[in-house]
């Protein structure tokens, strides 16, 4: 049975137009970890606050656990949801803040140690229970705001970019912590992030959105190597996809699909290309180049290559390739593409 279902699920704004949500249909799968991608302002955040029951939608309908909860209010759905600030109680001890769900639930009060010490021991928090809030680190914080949410055993986990705050080192560490609580637990969990890394670290599934569109839903390795449309070609990625357009098609590529032509043994089109830039990042490089003649003179394309891999220096002409076989076909407007033809680009 799917968990988590939207039909239709649209949100206006208040002068009517749509642009947080536009008739969004979406079935999760049990025990799932989804993702919601999308730039700011491309209503991921909304969506989320609507199957909380923190907004209303304008139309459609939202269906946790089979049962229809368009208009119930957040208490009766249950689910819990976790914030980006974490809205811990800043005069709460850490076990006080863990329990208030409980309390405002009215779950019998001699139950309250026993779930508050379940709770904690699974987040590695027991040693915490007695600090306030002000005394944590910003990991340790997102480990009690998790704690305070699986201790009223909800059915659905909502996770509004709760790594946000963290700095990068920590930030790493927290994605593989949720990973793996993830696991431990099994509860159907939606995340809310614009950052593509946790994305793709983290989720099952991935929905990507854009001015209140779905652009794509799928696997990571779906979303990456077979893009709906140019929007999800170039949001995930880094550098973006390479985009060529050829007679009246777009072809998209990755940087890391473009080597030397010595390194490619496989049918491909080669490329002269001028190299403009280099961009040494540690274990890899990125190249910037123009395309010199053909077809695609003064294209420009970004090649994404281990730091072992010699390339010619700044202003050199070299030789690259592409394997025929890692060419995409792309919509510039909405998915499905268009069909595929036989590319000459050269």
């Amino acid at each position: 049975m799917a968990l988590l279902e939207t039909r239709k699920r649209t949100k206006f704004d208040k002068e009517g137009r749509g642009g947080a949500g536009n008739g969004v249909d979406l079935v999760s799968r049990e025990g799932e970890f989804l993702v919601f991608l999308g730039p700011s302002g491309s209503g991921k955040t909304t969506l989320l606050r609507m199957i909380a029951g923190l907004e209303e939608p304008t139309s459609g309908s939202i269906l946790i656990g089979g049962r229809e909860v368009t208009y119930l209010p957040p208490r009766e759905r249950r689910i819990a949801m976790v914030f980006q600030s974490y809205a811990l109680y800043p005069h709460l001890s850490v076990r006080d803040n863990i329990r208030f769900p409980l309390k405002a639930q009215q779950v019998p009060k001699e139950q309250h140690a026993q779930k508050v010490e379940w709770a904690s021991t699974l987040l590695g928090i027991g040693h915490l229970l007695d600090r306030k809030p002000r005394e944590l680190s910003g990991g340790e914080r997102q480990r009690v705001a998790l704690a305070r949410a699986i201790v009223r055993e909800p059915t659905l986990f909502l996770l509004d970019e709760p790594l946000s705050n963290l700095d990068a080192k920590l930030r790493a560490s927290a994605r593989d912590e949720l990973a793996s609580f993830h696991k431990r637990v099994g509860t159907t969990t939606v995340y809310v992030t614009h950052d593509q890394v946790e994305a793709m670290a983290m989720g099952d599934r991935i929905l990507v959105l854009h001015e209140g569109f779905v652009r794509q839903i799928g696997t990571p390795r779906e979303v990456y190597d077979e893009p709906a449309d140019t929007f999800v070609a170039t949001f995930l990625g880094s550098p973006p996809m390479n985009l060529v357009e050829h007679d009246g098609v777009l072809v998209g590529f990755r940087p890391e699909t473009v080597a030397p032509a010595s390194l490619v043994h496989v049918p491909s089109v080669r490329l002269q290309l001028r190299i403009t830039n280099l961009e040494y990042l540690g274990s890899e490089r990125i190249v910037y180049g123009t395309v010199e003649d053909g077809r695609l003179g003064g294209t420009r394309i970004v090649s994404r290559l281990p730091t072992g891999v010699a390339v010619g220096g700044q202003d050199r002409v070299q030789e690259f390739a592409v394997a025929r076989a890692q060419r995409k076909l792309l919509d510039a407007r909405a998915p499905p593409g268009p069909a595929p033809v036989e590319l000459r680009w050269t």
